[in-house]
């Protein structure tokens, strides 16, 4: 039986004055052991024998001196998913294909921790050096067929450690039929690597040992509404100002229009359809696009713009423009956007 907690119940407020360390909580009993149970299957299905050591701390992480990874601590129990949605507005891992997507993912890193792959000359000339300094933003180019698509806003092009956890994530996943799905990719030429290096690897002993947990929660003490507020701040993002004319055709400041509901208010009340909607076509963070609209929000207020005509339209329309700006930002060479690690 899953183990109680007072919080639980606690009202948001009072929850986030809990600090981390005082939650207690624990991967066993949850619905996390079942993706890790269901991450080991698939290891020894393609006959790796290291399984790696996982733990509970503030996010996703897998360090290079242990043989393990972290997973955010909001994950092992609903209240902290239902939280962390309130705060961040999605639950990064929340379900159990993104869970395991993400899981495949820091095992990745854990193998080439372990057998210290990134020293080989083939794995240097196809996913380039590891100590290459590592970014607090990159800047993908989403038509490129160098690397995988796994994870969202292609994060395999972040960084040479990332590419090959993403290509090792690709591979790992049971029917990803990857040899047919990237045939004539010059990432696959990766995948095939991943397939022969894993076979190597089977029989060899890894050159790390340690299995000690790094930043467990028990040593986070700060409260919930320190962690967010932080959080936040590291997802926000700074857009052009450029809405302007676009959002004078969409609403209407005539006369005429005084008795519509103001834009603003339009926009509040469908927030959540059209940001979730966007991230969904965009594959963007449901809190960056919030913040998007959080300044065309204000613009339409400033411009006292009103919302004329067909709801649903209206709603469906402003969902174009969104995405419009966004993969604008995406694309575009001058001004393809910087994702923060």
């Amino acid at each position: 039986m899953p183990r109680r907690h007072p919080w639980a119940l606690w009202p948001t407020a009072k929850l986030l004055e809990l600090r981390i360390c005082d939650l207690d909580l624990q991967i066993k009993k949850t619905w996390l052991e079942d993706c890790l149970d269901q991450l080991r299957d698939e290891l020894d299905a393609r006959g790796i024998p290291l399984h790696p050591t996982v733990w509970l701390s503030d996010e996703w992480f897998a360090p290079s001196t242990t043989l393990g990874f972290a997973i955010p601590f909001y994950l092992a129990h609903p209240r902290l998913m239902r939280l962390e949605r309130n705060q961040i507005l999605e639950v990064e891992g929340g379900t159990v294909q993104e869970c395991l997507r993400i899981m495949r993912h820091e095992t990745g890193h854990v193998l080439q921790h372990a057998y210290a792959l990134n020293r080989r000359r083939r794995w240097q000339k196809l996913f380039g050096k590891s100590s290459t300094r590592y970014p607090t933003h990159y800047r993908p180019n989403p038509t490129s067929k160098k690397y995988v698509q796994h994870l969202r806003l292609w994060y395999g092009q972040a960084h040479p450690d990332e590419d090959f956890a993403e290509t090792f994530a690709v591979w790992l996943r049971p029917r990803s039929n990857w040899r047919v799905r990237y045939a004539g990719w010059p990432a696959l030429k990766k995948l095939e690597y991943v397939d022969e290096l894993m076979a190597e690897i089977g029989s060899e002993k890894p050159v790390i040992r340690s299995r000690a947990r790094v930043d467990p929660i028990k040593t986070h003490r700060v409260t919930l509404g320190e962690y967010y507020e932080e959080k936040r701040s590291h997802y926000s993002v700074r857009y052009p100002v450029i809405y302007d004319r676009d959002l004078r055709r969409l609403f209407s400041d005539a006369s005429t229009a005084k008795r519509s509901l103001t834009a603003a208010a339009f926009l509040r009340q469908h927030r959540r359809w059209i940001r979730q909607m966007v991230s969904r076509w965009t594959g963007e963070y449901e809190l960056t696009l919030d913040m998007v609209l959080s300044e065309m929000i204000g613009r339409c207020r400033e411009l006292r713009l009103r919302a004329v005509g067909n709801r649903r339209q209206l709603r469906m329309d402003f969902a174009v423009l969104l995405t419009v700006h966004t993969m604008h930002a995406l694309y575009s060479q001058t001004r393809r956007a910087w994702f923060a690690l």
